[in-house]
């Protein structure tokens, strides 16, 4: 903590005042009562993560169906009103992935392929889950 200036543990006084430390600390603070605490603690935490976590995904599992409903009437759309005879196969490609990222920078705030970029991890899990393969957390 000293080489980066870090603060742990923070004293506040007053209306909704207390201390306030890292997460790190207080389990090891919690060890220093009982190590029966220190795991109940623990396993509490965890619990709370994975319920933040579950309800976090609930927004993005609505918005990723809504996509992969619409995402028939959208081709069929582009394919209508936007692809002419005159394209050939990488324009038209192109005309189908720019419409897309429309509808994602609308949906999400972010186009395909820079989520893919923020989220190189996850885009990978994905792809294991899909396949079928178990990932390691």
């Amino acid at each position: 903590m000293k080489a980066t200036d870090a603060i742990g543990i923070v004293s506040k006084s007053g209306r909704y005042g207390g201390t306030y430390a890292h997460t790190d600390i207080a389990f090891e603070f919690v060890l220093w009562i009982s190590p029966e605490f220190k795991l109940y603690i623990i396993k509490d935490y965890q619990r709370l993560k994975k319920d933040e976590a579950d309800r976090l995904a609930i927004g993005w599992d609505v918005k990723r169906g809504l996509s992969k409903i619409n995402y028939r009437i959208h081709t069929d759309a582009v394919k209508e009103f936007l692809i002419t005879p005159t394209l050939s196969p990488q324009e038209m490609a192109y005309t189908y992935a720019s419409e897309a990222d429309i509808l994602n920078m609308a949906l999400f705030g972010k186009t395909a392929a820079q989520w893919r970029n923020e989220n190189r991890e996850e885009a990978v899990r994905s792809g294991q889950l899909l396949l079928g393969r178990k990932s390691i957390v």
